[in-house]
């Protein structure tokens, strides 16, 4: 996971651990979960509309986007963003 998704995770698990701390943590097991997966079937995430580009692909989880790229042997996940929150700062 890239640093930038990883503080997006710290960030997204700290607000929400602001109410429940267990539900925070079931949340980023979720995250950990999914991206696993994705891992196995990179090219089973939708591209990122606002990018077109093949490479840079999103699973999307409850409310949020996990945005990865692939690449030519793993995945590499560059954010982890809430669904209404707008982005453009990946490199593609």
């Amino acid at each position: 996971m890239g640093r930038t998704a990883v503080k997006d995770l710290d960030n997204i698990c700290n607000y929400i651990a602001e109410d429940s701390q267990e539900y925070a943590r079931v949340f980023a097991k979720s995250i950990i979960d999914s991206i696993e997966t994705t891992a196995a079937f990179s090219y089973s995430g939708r591209i990122v509309p606002e990018m077109k580009n093949e490479m840079i692909r999103e699973k999307i989880l409850t409310n949020y986007r996990i945005i990865y790229r692939i690449k030519s042997d793993s995945i590499e996940v560059v954010r982890i963003t809430h669904n209404a929150r707008d982005f453009n700062d990946i490199d593609q």
